[in-house]
């Protein structure tokens, strides 16, 4: 049985997706844990998908455009009773992946990482991200749904497969990152953070994420869940692993689809 599925969404990574795919062997093969290597592919063009399985990455196509298209489509293809998932630009170390690992055997459904915990390196974040656009939407995640994360888009994260296929996780953007946690919030799963260090990425050329643009899906996305179910904040006791009651998974599932 595959205990771990390192899942890496990519789009035009071939500078960097190499490196990743050898770190995350390297750590299955040192922790002795039976798992794979995932690579959900959006659609590439520059040769990542050779690159990758060369070095023993299994390789899946998604067709449909986005980053939560491409995260969902490697959902849907992993074996492993736990993912853990990060970007291919070799901006996250997956040669370090014990602390995701021991909170999901610990029985954490699901696992993010805190950049702000565990250091940003020189250049590897933009200035209105780190100071503006991650601490309000965080905060604003924070509120609405009571999850104490304090970074709701940090992209290496951890979760029991099963958990999040049946969360009816739908948004295919980038805004992705914050539908999960809100999402496992809601409904109850237990939520672990754990310190994680961003690197500067490895391409050459300008990251996929429009700071206006994908800033404002998170923050559409926060406010329609919090159009739905904001008045379960004032209902519901705090608690770190059962963060709402059970009539709130109802609502969820009955609200329909998220605004992508």
């Amino acid at each position: 049985m595959i205990e771990l599925t390192v899942l890496m969404p990519c789009l035009n990574e071939a500078e960097t997706v190499g490196a990743c795919v050898r770190k995350a062997l390297a750590y299955l093969a040192r922790s002795q844990i039976a798992g794979e290597v995932l690579v959900s592919d959006n659609g590439s063009t520059d040769g990542s998908q050779g690159v990758a399985r060369s070095l023993g990455a299994r390789v899946v196509s998604v067709p449909s455009t986005g980053y939560g298209a491409a995260v969902l489509g490697g959902l849907d293809a992993a074996r492993g009773r736990y993912v853990i998932m990060g970007d291919a630009d070799d901006s996250y170390d997956f040669s370090q992946l014990d602390p995701f690992m021991n909170e999901l055997r610990k029985g954490y459904d699901l696992v993010v990482g805190n950049r702000f915990a565990g250091g940003v390196a020189v250049g590897a974040m933009p200035f209105l991200h780190r100071w503006l656009g991650n601490p309000v939407l965080s905060f604003l995640g924070r509120q609405f749904c009571k999850a104490e994360i304090r970074d709701f888009h940090c992209g290496l994260r951890g979760f029991r497969t099963e958990a999040m296929q049946n969360l009816g996780l739908q948004a295919t953007g980038m805004e992705f990152a914050s539908e999960m946690i809100v999402r496992s919030a809601l409904a109850g799963l237990s939520i672990a953070e754990v310190p994680t260090t961003l690197h500067k990425d490895g391409r050459s050329r300008p990251p996929h994420m429009r700071t206006w643009r994908d800033g404002w899906r998170h923050l559409r996305l926060l406010l329609s869940f919090w159009a739905r179910n904001g008045r379960l904040r004032r209902l519901r006791p705090r608690s770190s692993r059962s963060p709402c009651k059970p009539e709130a998974l109802r609502q969820i599932k009955s609200a329909g689809r998220s605004p992508a």
